[in-house]
């Protein structure tokens, strides 16, 4: 495993945004106004890292070609996640939410075996330090409203993502 740690930031069609990365993606910062302020929010809390596009030359790709509005499948890129055994579940639930579906808190919390958790759900969705990698803007409230959405941008940049999808709420 490496101990150094990487990032990059990049523009998309959306707008500038980074990941940060030691051997996996541990991080990243959705569509910012300037990339001046997806690398502060990138190396926020970060010690040392190193600014190296190599590491993320797929992501890249695969973000611009999102942002773009082709259907992408994110599930190749290796990520790293830090997270509790209820937290670690819900992320790697919601990984299987594909491109164009959604699916509600509450199915969530059943899919992880606790079908009274959809609010514990959400606060592990809250959390998720790799938004598109695990895709938790695809899970919606039981009515069909967006429900929350912690990446800068919050519940209108969910939203418009999910319009991207072909998601109409």
């Amino acid at each position: 495993m490496s101990h150094t740690l990487y990032y990059s930031s990049w523009n998309t069609p959306w707008g500038a945004m980074g990941a940060l990365a030691h051997d996996a993606i541990v991080r990243i910062i959705l569509p910012h106004d300037t990339r001046d302020k997806v690398r502060r929010a990138l190396l926020a809390g970060t010690a040392h890292a190193r600014e190296d596009v190599k590491p993320f030359t797929a992501l890249i790709e695969l973000t611009q070609a999102y942002f773009d509005g082709a259907a992408v499948d994110f599930s190749p890129v290796a990520c790293q996640l830090s997270a509790g055994a209820f937290r670690q579940t819900v992320l790697d639930a919601c990984r299987t939410i594909g491109y164009g579906r959604t699916e509600s808190y509450a199915t969530l919390a059943r899919w992880v075996g606790n079908s009274k958790a959809a609010r514990a759900v959400a606060g592990a969705l809250a959390a998720n330090p790799v938004p598109l990698v695990v895709p938790c803007h695809r899970v919606i409230c039981s009515d069909g409203s967006c429900g929350g959405f912690s990446a800068a941008g919050g519940v209108p940049l969910k939203r418009r993502m999910l319009e991207l999808e072909g998601h109409r709420s």
